[in-house]
């Protein structure tokens, strides 16, 4: 059984490694102010040892676009920056190639920059992948996420849930406390009750 799991996971290992042997990350959603700078990160797992020949690229698709635009790609140990499209001037390489890293930071944002950003990364004989995408929400302020107030709210309804457990529990505690203290105490009533004839049958003896 042992063996067969063993080349099981021999074989999805294999298959991974043939199909799709470069994963990439990046954020899944981004929030940001106007007039700030934000970092987008990007980087990615690989079969091999870095490459010198690996790259990145990204592109950007505006909110309400159909076509992406190529605004950054980084090749042959240097960065080439778009400089006729929006972030002209605004984007700036700040990745570390060699640890896996094609990070881009992003200055001055504007509400025109919404959208989404998609980073493709190559680490040759690894190029096998699917490009990863993170989308950018430029705010006057920056509102507070779902997310967090779904937690907020499941952990305010767990709570409350826990505090019931606890309240029910304790009231079973007393009220079974309770009953053993009423049924000691009759108990011990009976005792005394039966106890006192013997005494009396004990007294007319001596007396009669």
């Amino acid at each position: 059984m042992i063996t067969l799991l063993a080349f099981t996971s021999l074989a999805l290992l294999a298959t991974v490694h043939q199909s799709d042997s470069i994963v990439i990350y990046t954020g899944w959603e981004r929030h940001a102010l106007v007039g700030s700078d934000i970092r987008l990160s990007c980087s990615f797992f690989s079969w091999h040892w870095t490459s010198e020949d690996v790259t990145f690229s990204w592109s950007y698709r505006p909110d309400g676009a159909k076509d992406s635009i190529a605004i950054f790609h980084y090749t042959g140990g240097a960065p080439y920056v778009d400089n006729k499209g929006p972030f002209r001037d605004r984007l700036e390489f700040v990745g570390n190639p060699p640890r896996r890293d094609g990070s881009i930071l992003l200055k001055n944002l504007d509400f025109g920059d919404n959208g989404t950003f998609t980073c493709d990364a190559k680490n040759p004989p690894d190029i096998v992948g699917r490009a990863s995408s993170v989308r950018l929400l430029v705010f006057e302020k920056v509102p507070v996420q779902a997310g967090v107030i779904t937690g907020a709210i499941i952990g305010v309804v767990l709570g409350l849930l826990v505090l019931v457990v606890a309240i029910y529990y304790l009231m079973r505690f007393l009220v079974a406390r309770r009953v053993f203290t009423l049924s000691l105490s009759k108990k011990k009533g009976k005792g005394k009750e039966g106890s006192q004839p013997k005494q009396a049958s004990v007294f007319d003896t001596f007396t009669h």
